[in-house]
């Protein structure tokens, strides 16, 4: 699923990149460094608009590292890359110094942001940068009446959602501006990278979709009505045929991005 969130995100992503090379200015971005690095999203979009830069690609899952090796190689990026399976909120591992720090959609999961971000504004070396990006919430995909069930379905499943976010990720939504002042780091851009597809989708768009209804279905299952499993399930029966033939069908989602420097 990631790697269908990068290709419907990919023109905003450049756009980003384009942003932060201007931040740069003559300073070269030779050494980046991406928290949370996941199938590879960020630390590619990095390599292609920053030809000199090597990534030091850190995340706790193993897998998703062993994944983004064999991506990397397949892109012909496999010698710019270092992979390290860490715990920030454990400690950093022995990485050096970085011009770039790329914080997408990771953030929020830190026990401890405060002494990640110290750990950021550590490692950056004077002028450097850190760019962060996270997304409040799921995305949204389908109209408010399906023509199945109770209309609303979409609204119901968020709110189980969002009162499990606040039971296990609680730093999810949170003033990050004021963390970022807070932990010594100037603002320097601050921008919405809004998504907003309307029918017909690409085959990607619906692929995306079909992928992130699927996982937020299991997510939720426990907090919805037998009617509302039902209309799911109705949905994504068949390989989401119901689904995909549906008019309305929409990806909208909305991320926030903060490009800062140590102050």
């Amino acid at each position: 699923m990631l790697d269908l969130d990068a290709e419907v995100t990919a023109g905003h992503l450049a756009e980003l990149t384009d942003r932060i090379a201007e931040l740069a200015g003559d300073r070269p971005v030779r050494d980046v460094v991406d928290i949370g690095a996941g199938t590879g999203t960020g630390t590619f979009a990095l390599l292609r608009r920053f030809p000199e830069a090597t990534v030091t690609a850190i995340d706790t899952s193993a897998d998703m590292l062993t994944h983004l090796g064999e991506s990397a190689r397949r892109h012909g990026f496999d010698g710019r890359i270092r992979t390290r399976q860490a715990d920030l909120d454990a400690g950093w591992p022995e990485i050096g110094a970085a011009d770039l720090v790329w914080a997408a959609s990771s953030m929020h999961h830190m026990g401890d942001p405060e002494r990640v971000l110290a750990g950021i504004r550590g490692v950056l070396r004077p002028g450097g940068l850190l760019a962060m990006i996270e997304m409040e919430s799921v995305p949204r995909f389908l109209p408010a009446d399906i023509g199945l069930g109770r209309p609303g379905l979409e609204d119901r499943c968020h709110a189980i959602a969002d009162q499990a976010r606040a039971e296990h990720l609680p730093h999810q939504g949170s003033d990050w501006a004021a963390r970022l002042s807070a932990a010594g780091f100037k603002i320097r851009d601050s921008r919405e990278l809004v998504v907003d597809l309307s029918a017909p989708l690409s085959a990607q768009a619906v692929r995306y979709a079909v992928a992130t209804l699927r996982r937020f279905r299991t997510g939720v299952a426990e907090g919805l009505s037998a009617d509302d499993r039902a209309t799911f399930d109705t949905l994504l029966a068949d390989d989401a045929r119901v689904l995909r033939a549906l008019p309305g069908l929409t990806v909208r989602s909305t991320r926030s991005v903060w490009l800062s420097t140590p102050a």
